[in-house]
């Protein structure tokens, strides 16, 4: 008879499946109570899909914005988001949430690494509704050097090619507004030299950019604030299932068979499912067409897990998933990926078009807005695809897509097909196979509101978020301008989504539920794998990282006060 070896064991107070900005949170939350914490990632590299984020975090009356004199009672984010969500309030998390996301913002600000900017100009998307916020409910992780997390530095994720230069992450504000402004700005030409040229040393040197912004920085910081708690950071590591023994979680056990124990539970935070073929059949729209954002290890291991457990997927949602729309990117080494049209659709002189040649939505409104309004203008079987078009003095001036403003060269885009262009409005719409004479009209009647800074079909640039994403400098409507000025181009887009809505049933205190609507002892989720707060829309910047960071810190608190 053969003996069967032992799995080896390990103890911990707390362990956390996931790297992301939800995982990271709630390791460094217990770690600071005193809990002995490991976080498992599965991937070589720590960070999700938060590494590759714009960074922005919902958190309404944080302290950053009340230091700037931005102060406001609870009920003007609640009335908010009660009108945004209607029937898909849910009250006990949006009360958690609106309770617990200044708590957050202030405990890692008096005790760890992490530290914020407050986003205190920028408005909420809904501008209309009761209880919008003017600016100061978001909040976004101070550049960080990278070089402070020492070997550390090679475990974190790289920033996605799509969405930086070379490597070099730009923040949204006045960073951003030097690379746009740079040939027209002593002060920004020589900002944005200081800048890259900082970059390509540190390229050099450590073969990545060490200046983090955004998302990169935030989980920059966070596995800073975790080296500094004592949280164990482990990569490759899969897990294969929960141990659930006398009515609750006590541990997991790995793929490769040793088993770790836990005395006060475990948090689920392992990115959603957005390359779960088989859940996105079942919960995605137009499944087929839409580009994920998401990491490709966001598989939806942390649901399986919850599922095999007792736990429910929470479905009443208005969409599953966070739209975006989407450009496809092929580089010249033959590597492809997705590219988020996040700023570009807002600035003036653009505008978005089907195929028929017409409009569909207003396209300075959010980009989650966009993908809904595209997907419920194409009827039937055809693809659901739009084009956002401009013309030269706005390529130069902006960019498009991938394709930078000036000085950097385009060539190699239109060479692409990337960047579909012509010398008149009819031959660019032949380039793209949009109806002609429809994109003609379209665009005549763009220019004719556009010479007097009005958009009457769809009322570009009417609230305080869409001007906003404009150009300040043009006048009299920083979101509208004539497109007039030959050549003209064009970007094919399509539905994408930066994660998903759809996860975990959830209290308040970010415990898993089951069928019955009870909680499973031991067991939280954070993240995308903890159903959105906001039933499935998109109030404001910065709502997939706000509930993220806010139910980590509520699920490690809450884990740390529990043991077996």
């Amino acid at each position: 008879m053969t003996a069967h070896a032992i799995p080896s064991q390990e103890t911990f107070d707390l362990i956390v499946i996931g790297s992301g900005a939800g995982g990271l949170s709630a390791a460094v939350t217990a770690a600071h109570m005193g809990r002995s914490v490991v976080v498992l990632e599965k991937e070589p590299v720590m960070g999700g899909t938060s590494a590759w984020s714009g960074g922005w975090i919902f958190a309404p009356r944080n302290p950053v914005a009340q230091r700037a004199g931005i102060v406001e009672d609870i009920d003007a984010p609640r009335q908010y988001i009660k009108a945004v969500t209607g029937n898909y309030y849910k009250e006990e998390k949006v009360e958690a949430f609106l309770d617990a996301a200044p708590k957050m913002v202030a405990f890692f600000e008096d005790n760890t690494a992490l530290q914020f900017d407050g986003g205190l100009v920028i408005p909420d998307t809904y501008g209309h509704q009761p209880g919008a916020g003017m600016g100061g409910r978001s909040v976004i992780a101070k550049p960080f050097d990278a070089r402070a997390l020492g070997a550390s530095v090679n475990i974190l994720r790289k920033p996605l090619k799509e969405t930086s230069f070379k490597g070099m992450t730009i923040q949204s504000g006045p960073d951003l507004k030097a690379f746009m402004t740079m040939t027209r700005s002593v002060k920004s030409f020589a900002y944005v030299t200081g800048r890259v040229l900082r970059h390509f040393r540190d390229l050099a040197l450590y073969k990545r950019g060490m200046d983090l912004r955004n998302g990169a920085a935030l989980i920059g910081r966070l596995m800073k604030s975790a080296k500094d708690a004592g949280v164990d950071l482990r990569v490759s590591q899969s897990v294969s299932d929960l141990i659930f023994e006398e009515g609750r979680i006590t541990g997991v056990r790995l793929k490769d068979g040793p088993i770790l124990i836990s005395k006060c539970g475990v948090v689920l935070a392992c990115g959603g499912y957005g390359h779960d073929l088989a859940r996105r059949a079942e919960t995605f729209e137009r499944n087929d067409e839409n580009l994920t954002l998401a990491v490709p290890s966001a598989t939806g291991d942390g649901l399986r897990l919850g599922e095999a457990v007792g736990a429910v997927m929470d479905l009443n949602l208005a969409s599953a998933t966070a739209y975006c729309p989407v450009s496809h990117v092929v580089w010249p080494d033959g590597s492809k990926g997705p590219f988020p049209h996040i700023i570009d659709r807002g600035k003036p002189g653009v505008i978005g078009v089907l195929a028929n040649g017409k409009r569909f939505c207003n396209e300075g409104l959010g980009y989650h807005d966009y993908v809904t309004s595209m997907m419920d203008a194409v009827a039937g079987d055809a693809p659901a695809r739009s084009w956002l078009v401009c013309d030269h003095r706005f390529l130069r001036r902006f960019g498009l897509g991938v394709v930078r403003p000036a000085p950097v060269p385009f060539g190699y885009w239109v060479k692409s097909g990337y960047l579909k262009t012509g010398k008149t409005i009819a031959s660019l719409a032949k380039a793209c196979g949009i109806d002609s004479s429809g994109l003609e009209a379209t665009v005549a009647e763009w220019n004719e509101g556009a010479q007097r800074g009005e958009d009457p079909a769809f009322g570009r640039g009417n609230t305080a978020y869409m001007r906003l994403q404009g150009d300040p400098e043009y006048t009299p409507n920083p979101n509208v301008a004539p497109i007039k000025q030959g050549p003209f181009y064009a970007v094919e887009v399509v539905p994408g989504s930066f994660g998903t809505f759809a996860g975990l049933s959830t209290d308040g205190s970010a415990r898993v539920l089951d069928a019955q609507g009870q909680v499973i002892a031991g067991l939280y989720a954070a993240g995308t794998d903890n159903a959105n707060v906001f039933g499935g829309f998109y109030p404001a910047g910065g709502i997939n990282l706000g509930p993220a960071m806010t139910f980590g810190f509520v699920a490690g608190r809450h884990a740390a006060t529990q043991e077996i």
